[in-house]
């Protein structure tokens, strides 16, 4: 419970911070004379660190541990993220959280209680990117002005750096057997035992092809990453174009003051929360269905939820959740490799440069009736993934539910499938 807790709140903190900078744009733009665009990469550079950064800490953490990525991720994130010009790589070290809770929530978690724990983290964490904009738009036209939106951000910063390295305990299981051999040898002084991961010989080619190379392998030849990837990217574009689209629709054209008008986003908290309700609420089937399947992951099952995302902020909650929820099921050993891989490609849909050009050149009906077109046209995607993604799985050579024996008798595991 506390390590979930931990996690939560680190990650809290690097979605806060991705989003908190919007309400910024102006003001840096009029003080440092700059264009909106160039005000704009302070936001832009910090997605894109987003998505680079999960192809190095996903696989590092299922090679060293969970805690000490994070851990040194969270220090590096405290002392750069006051600073615009260091927005890029304060995004790379707060992507570490987002890659690697996957994997320590498959490590903490059965496939029973995941689905709820997972809902119930994300609810919270999906918050933070409406939160702050509200928050910062109140802190800048106040007399703390701009900068302070960035201090808040390093003090939740320093925050997170402390609990984890006070009380984030490591989880991941191959770390732990490895840490437990050495305190046996310690304590015997008998320098003979060992345990079998601690035989691992690795070197740099080795890191570089089998680990760090993992998330690309995954997104580029596994059609399910990839597609699933795909939807999930419209989608985290959208949530990050609403960001700097409700400033325009709202502050511009109707004359809302620039602070209220980031009261209508709360309307997408209502959505997210509404959201994790819906997940929480399928989970006695999947559970169901689980217990059928011999305890099985089901990882198509998972789907949906997805299919019923029609209120814009659940179905954000919808369709992003049960994707990384159908992501961890389906990939269960490489599950923080497969999440960075999503993330990987997602957050660059997410670098909303030119989102305020999109809705000044288009116009508030033009631009908003181009979202709503491209919505409808992927509404049957979730039904596709339905019907076909347990073939394409069946194709993989990373996924392993098919594999899995159930325990007592000598009956054959079915094949992931419900019958």
């Amino acid at each position: 419970m506390i390590a979930s807790t931990i996690l939560g709140f680190d990650t809290l903190v690097a979605s806060w911070a991705s989003s908190v900078y919007s309400s910024a744009v102006d003001p840096v733009s009029q003080e440092f004379h700059v264009g909106t665009v160039v005000s704009l990469l302070g936001l832009t550079l910090y997605i894109c660190g987003f998505a680079t950064g999960p192809l190095a800490c996903a696989p590092l953490s299922e090679q060293y541990g969970r805690k000490y990525p994070i851990t040194i991720a969270a220090f590096i994130f405290r002392k750069i993220s006051r600073h615009a010009y260091c927005a890029f790589f304060a995004g790379v070290m707060a992507s570490c959280p987002l890659a690697v809770v996957g994997g320590a929530f498959s490590d903490l978690f059965g496939n029973e209680t995941r689905g709820i724990a997972i809902a119930s983290f994300s609810a919270m964490v999906s918050v933070g990117p409406f939160i702050s904009p509200i928050v910062a738009a109140f802190i800048t036209e106040s007399y703390l002005g701009w900068r302070w939106t960035q201090y808040i951000t390093g003090i939740m910063g320093a925050l997170a750096t402390v609990l984890d390295v006070l009380f984030l305990e490591e989880t991941y299981q191959k770390t732990l057997l490895q840490k437990c051999a050495q305190f046996i040898r310690s304590e015997t002084e008998n320098w003979a035992i060992h345990h079998v991961f601690e035989e691992e010989l690795l070197d740099f080619n080795d890191l570089v092809h089998n680990h760090l190379a993992l998330p690309s392998r995954l997104l580029f030849l596994e059609p399910i990453v990839f597609l699933i990837t795909l939807y999930t990217a419209f989608i985290y574009g959208i949530l990050y174009l609403f960001l700097e689209a409700y400033p325009v629709v709202f502050a511009e054209y109707r004359g809302i003051s620039s602070s209220v008008s980031t009261l209508m986003y709360i309307g997408l908290i209502i959505g997210v929360l509404i959201g994790g309700w819906i997940i929480i609420a399928f989970e006695p089937r999947y559970n169901r269905l689980l217990r059928v399947n011999n305890g099985i992951p089901v990882p198509e099952e998972r789907l949906p939820p997805m299919m019923i995302g029609f209120l814009t902020g659940a179905g954000i909650m919808t369709i992003f959740l049960q994707a990384l929820n159908y992501l961890v099921d389906a990939y269960l050993v490489a599950a923080t490799s497969s999440i960075a891989a999503n993330t990987f490609l997602r957050s660059f849909f997410g670098a909303g440069l030119l989102a305020t050009q999109f809705f000044h050149n288009l116009g508030v009906d033009w631009a908003g009736s181009l979202i709503r077109f491209l919505a409808v046209a992927f509404m049957p995607i979730p039904f596709l993934f339905y019907i076909f993604c347990e073939r394409l799985r069946k194709m993989s050579r990373y996924t392993f539910t098919d594999l899995i024996k159930p325990q007592g008798g000598d009956e054959e595991a079915p094949s992931g499938k419900v019958e």
